[in-house]
């Protein structure tokens, strides 16, 4: 009995560590109740609960302090979330996500309006300017954000999960919890946050604009997208190599139409499983040492600059477009130039329908959004050029 009760881990439960469960329980709240990104939030609300019970010995962020991984001592010190977790230190699981999501995604929109993609890279200003914004804020000495944290937090405003999580396994690994918490929280509230940034740039005229229907694309045009797509991006940025090759490989899967088992199984089994890991293992980082921290305060503040920013950049940029082209573009479809797919491109539809019912624009904001999801992924690999070592 006396072994049983020194065992237990009643005598360890702090306020630290009843707080950050406490923090679980309102993630877990939002994933099962309000329903807010529940496929990735849930494993990672799950996996800060994991993480921070007192003695389970499931994480040990120790053993992944330093640039060198010792799988060794992993295999034999670490518990079971410290063997996961190898997956995303090593950067297995965000390109093996964007494989899922390209063979999910339908380039075709992109393909038959190539100018959407000004619109996504007019989306990723927001990832710039705040990561100038964090490296401002880290001259608060309470904060002190590095550069490659700086960079880290900026990638936020691509609103692109996985990409924010291979960032920040690289350059600033501590915060890898805070980072991927606030990248999902605000991809969830896309239908909360875009639509009056849209209303308060755009005027009921231009949001009224109703676009022409999109030309049909070959199939021949789909399948040489990915590879044109994949050789142009790794060539002049090779750090987003990882990214967009899964991305375009996965679409390559979709659109070839001779792998259809491989293609559901991507789609399927394989995204799943890698969400569940991928989801567990970031929720574990999030212990109480890096999140009940002043830095914690400014990640959530500046991810959701960042992602205001983007938002009007994506929409600001359409607004010069619709000028350009006579009245022919709907401005709502900029703020689509996130990489929350198809979310982002729905908000553009609902907000574009309730100021014209007869309007579709849900086709032509998913240009854009695609966009964004390369556009992020360009834009980590700018950061990872810049400060990977």
């Amino acid at each position: 009995m006396l072994k049983f009760l020194d065992k237990s881990a009643v005598n360890e439960l702090n306020i630290p560590t009843i707080i950050m469960l406490a923090v679980a329980a309102v993630l877990l709240y939002l994933a099962i109740g309000k329903k807010f990104e529940p496929l990735l939030l849930l494993p990672i609300a799950f996996g800060m609960l994991l993480a921070n019970l007192p003695n389970a010995g499931l994480m040990h962020p120790e053993l992944f302090e330093g640039g060198h991984l010792d799988i060794v001592e992993i295999v034999e010190k670490g518990g079971l979330l410290d063997l996961l977790y190898v997956g995303v230190k090593l950067g297995i699981y965000p390109p093996l996500i964007f494989l899922g999501v390209g063979a999910m995604t339908d380039f075709g929109p992109l393909i038959a309006n190539p100018k959407s993609i000004l619109l996504g890279a007019a989306a990723q200003i927001g990832i710039f300017t705040t990561y100038i914004g964090a490296i401002l804020l880290g001259t608060i000495p309470a904060i002190g954000f590095t550069l490659e944290q700086a960079a880290s937090i900026g990638i936020i405003g691509g609103a692109d999960g996985p990409t924010a999580i291979f960032v920040t396994k690289t350059l600033a690994p501590e915060l890898l919890g805070p980072i991927a918490i606030a990248a999902y929280s605000y991809m969830a509230l896309v239908p909360i946050i875009q639509p009056p940034i849209m209303k308060a740039l755009t005027s009921k005229k231009e949001r009224m604009i109703v676009m022409e229907q999109l030309r049909p694309v070959s199939k021949i045009e789909k399948i040489v997208f990915p590879v044109i797509v994949t050789i142009i991006v790794s060539v002049i940025i090779p750090d987003a190599a990882a990214l967009v090759g899964m991305l375009m490989l996965g679409n390559l899967i979709k659109e070839s139409g001779v792998v259809e088992r491989l293609n559901k199984t991507v789609q399927n089994e394989l995204i799943n499983i890698i969400t569940i890991f991928l989801g567990v293992t970031v929720g574990a980082t999030a212990n109480a040492a890096t999140f009940l921290d002043p830095k914690t305060l400014g990640i959530v503040v500046l991810g959701l600059l960042a992602f205001c920013i983007s938002t009007a950049g994506g929409v600001l940029f359409a607004k010069v477009m619709c000028k350009l082209s006579g009245g022919k573009i709907n401005p709502l479809i900029g703020s689509a130039g996130v990489s929350a797919v198809p979310m982002a491109a729905r908000v553009s539809q609902v907000v574009g329908q309730k100021e014209n019912p007869s309007n579709f624009l849900l086709m032509h904001a998913m240009g854009p959004n695609v966009a964004g999801v390369i556009g992020s992924a360009v834009a980590a690999g700018v950061f990872l050029a810049m400060y990977a070592k």
